[in-house]
């Protein structure tokens, strides 16, 4: 089901958040709205887990909207300090002032903190999460010797891509265990044509042809392929389509290209394209 609304969704830009007003529509796959809102109202923290482009981000910025919350959004990467979540002194004239990091916004003022690919980040970043995360709901910061509990609207969400995790970059069982979690995956098909129907505005029969293309390629993971074509990818290739020339190599570049160059995958895939030409031709 369709569902929409508007309200501010607030994303850190560095130490400087900036608040973009959105509307934010999203198909469920499940139960995920209600373990969100059943954890919220319990103060739990929670993990998402999903593949690449299955709509992990998308599902909190529509649940931030569904509970009228502000949110921060972190990018983790390898480089993804302690600092970079809770705050540092920065140099100003002649004076060194605090700066909150947006984990620190966040427990401060109330709201979503989310950390996406949480598992990139550092492992003295992931420390900090221990006592946010647990019964405790606090935030020490040593540099300012201030200890902070998180009021009742402040929710810690964090997402990864088990695919992508290994045994030197999985989380701490001490950590998981500290979370409700919910698993995503691709849609079904017909869920699917639906989503890249409504994102993309584009006709039905291609939209099914594009989801099935997505379904196809999965298949191949494990194969040779790390991840098979996500939906975000499908409604890439969906908005691609109103150019009316061109179009095989516009499919190669939305579907094909981002995600191998191994000539026998690529093979694979390009054989499936005539089912999506086909639609494009109607």
């Amino acid at each position: 089901m369709l569902k929409r609304g508007v309200s501010d969704i607030l994303h850190s830009d560095g130490f400087n958040p900036v608040i973009t007003p959105l509307t934010i529509s999203y198909h469920p796959l499940g139960e995920e709205e209600l373990v969100f809102r059943q954890a919220f109202d319990h103060q739990l923290p929670l993990l998402i887990k999903g593949p690449t482009g299955c709509g992990k981000t998308r599902f909190v910025e529509f649940m931030a909207q569904q509970l009228k919350l502000p949110m921060w959004t972190v990018a983790c990467n390898e480089d993804t300090s302690a600092s970079d979540l809770v705050g540092r002194y920065i140099l100003k004239g002649n004076e060194t002032p605090w700066i909150d990091g947006p984990l620190t916004q966040a427990v401060r003022q109330g709201g979503i903190c989310y950390l996406d690919e949480v598992i990139e980040a550092r492992q003295e970043a992931l420390v900090v999460l221990n006592a946010v995360a647990d019964h405790r709901r606090q935030l020490f910061i040593d540099k300012t010797n201030e200890v902070l509990r998180a009021p009742a609207h402040f929710m810690l969400v964090v997402s990864y891509n088990p695919g992508y995790q290994s045994v030197m970059r999985d989380l701490k069982e001490s950590i998981k265990q500290r979370f409700v979690a919910v698993r995503f995956d691709y849609p079904a098909i017909e869920l699917e044509q639906r989503i890249i129907e409504s994102e993309s505005g584009c006709v039905s029969q291609l939209a099914l042809s594009l989801a099935n293309f997505g379904a196809r390629s999965r298949k191949l993971v494990g194969s040779g392929l790390f991840e098979g074509v996500s939906t975000r990818m499908l409604i890439h290739a969906a908005k691609l389509m109103t150019q009316k020339s061109g179009q095989q190599n516009l499919l190669e570049a939305a579907l094909i290209d981002p995600v191998t160059d191994e000539p026998t995958i690529r093979a694979s895939l390009l054989a499936l394209l005539p089912l999506v030409m086909a639609a494009v031709e109607m």
